[in-house]
């Protein structure tokens, strides 16, 4: 039987790598399970000698994590190319042999990526390519402008995919809804009401072997500067007219282009930190200094907090709090919504009434409400209750649904260039203030919530 054509070849380059396999592949295969009607090709190419075989039974290994063994039927001719991507005739060739439109996924590390984009404009890139790249996108301001005029010779803005594979996590898309859907919640979501805003992406990992990237990069630049920016841009944007790529990115952007460094004091508004040894749920972690291929001197926090604020008229005066690390115990990943308290209480009523709180899991998928309500023993006597929905995991992994938007050609969750930009011009002050020592380097034991001179989140 003859094939039919694909009408997108989605172009792997970095196929051999822990990336591709961990977490490309196996949500490329949730998402042709659950949408067989797509007619895409599937091609890898990457620095390893491997045969087509080899390329093959990495892609149905992959699949089968995600019980989708049955996607890996229409896409069993896939090739793999021993290339060197940096080199212009070889990338000529990679686009030669696509079929309909190209959809470059670039696997490998940042620098490698800007060299191959450098080397891409010397290449015939047919109509309709596009270009996924992972963060970091630069290394600050400077170079991710360097980087966006280079893409922006390639291909159009709307044709370049910035991967923040969180923008694709179903919590945060969750947050739209409760935000624009609820008249309880739309109206309330502004400083007149709001006291404070905390982002928090806690994880027990260590490095997991990723020391070569994450010694270099740290906790702020790896999490807080793209992450938890673009979370907390979601969390703070004016409504847009649409959901669509360019209202949604308008607003998102228009919100980091208002962020700043809480008081314009990056010293008092930042800490960071890196573990020692300790036990995070049942496994030994030695101290960071001691994990293999980190360099000491470096002094890579992998605990970092800054404050910042949206200064618009909505948010003037209410502290984000951006906090992100490892190997840490008790570990929570959420967005928290603290409310300003009511601004009278009748007299007679007793016991503490805390401050309304809403809060976003980022996994497990959950939205929570702690309110004060009359005690069942004292009805005068105010206790705290707490509503709760589990939202489930959301029908497709973060990177599957990044991928629909590849694959759709629909940018609505990635990340535009002129955002990369502004996100390292927010950290760049606590970037700065950490480089010339102003700010000190605490420890924390892994496995506890962080220094203990540090106050509780």
């Amino acid at each position: 039987m003859t094939r039919m054509t694909a009408d997108t070849t989605l172009l792997i380059l970095g196929a051999s790598g822990d990336l591709t396999s961990r977490l490309l592949l196996p949500a490329l295969g949730q998402l042709l399970a659950r949408e067989p009607e797509r007619k895409i090709r599937l091609a890898g190419a990457g620095v390893e000698d491997w045969s087509d075989e080899a390329w093959r039974e990495t892609v149905r290994r992959a699949f089968a994590t995600t019980d989708s063994e049955s996607a890996f039927k229409p896409l069993s001719d896939t090739t793999y190319t021993q290339a060197d991507i940096t080199d212009a005739d070889q990338l000529q060739k990679l686009l030669d042999a696509a079929e309909g439109r190209p959809a470059l996924y670039f696997a490998v590390p940042p620098a490698v990526a800007a060299k191959a984009c450098d080397a891409l404009r010397s290449v015939t890139i047919p109509e309709g390519t596009i270009l996924a790249l992972e963060k970091p996108f630069g290394s600050d301001a400077a170079t991710a402008e360097h980087l966006n005029a280079t893409l922006a010779e390639l291909v159009p803005e709307g044709q370049v995919f910035r991967v923040d594979h969180f923008l694709g996590r179903s919590t945060v898309l969750n947050l739209l809804g409760a935000r624009f859907a609820n008249r309880l919640i739309e109206p309330a979501w502004s400083a007149d009401h709001i006291a404070s805003i905390l982002v928090q992406f806690d994880e027990p990992l260590g490095l997991e072997g990723r020391a070569g990237y994450y010694d270099k990069a740290g906790a702020l630049t790896d999490m807080i500067q793209s992450h938890l920016l673009q979370v907390m841009a979601f969390a703070t944007m004016e409504p847009p007219a649409s959901l669509d790529q360019r209202d949604l990115r308008d607003a998102t952007g228009a919100a980091l282009r208002a962020t700043a460094v809480w008081n314009d004091d990056p010293i008092a508004s930042s800490r960071r930190a890196r573990y020692t040894a300790g036990t995070v749920e049942g496994r030994d972690f030695p101290s960071y200094v001691d994990e293999p291929g980190v360099d000491p001197g470096r002094e890579t926090e992998t605990l970092a907090e800054m404050t910042v604020e949206v200064r618009n008229a909505r948010w003037q005066g209410v502290p984000i709090t951006l906090r992100s690390g490892k190997a840490l115990g008790n570990a929570e990943a959420k967005v928290e919504v603290r409310f300003h308290p009511v601004r009278h209480l009748p007299r007679g009523f007793t016991g503490d009434p805390g401050p309304t709180v809403l809060r976003f899991s980022l996994g497990p998928d959950s939205i929570a409400l702690d309110l004060n309500v009359n005690g069942e023993a004292d009805p005068l006597e105010l206790e705290k209750a707490t509503l709760e929905a589990e939202l489930g995991a959301g029908a497709l992994k973060a990177y599957a649904e990044v991928l629909s938007g590849i694959l759709d050609g629909d940018a609505m969750l990635s990340v535009r260039g002129d955002a990369a930009v502004d996100c390292w011009h927010i950290v760049q002050p606590v970037i700065d203030a950490w480089r010339d020592g102003r700010v000190p380097l605490d420890e924390y034991a892994a496995g506890t919530s962080g220094p203990e001179s540090w106050p509780t989140t």
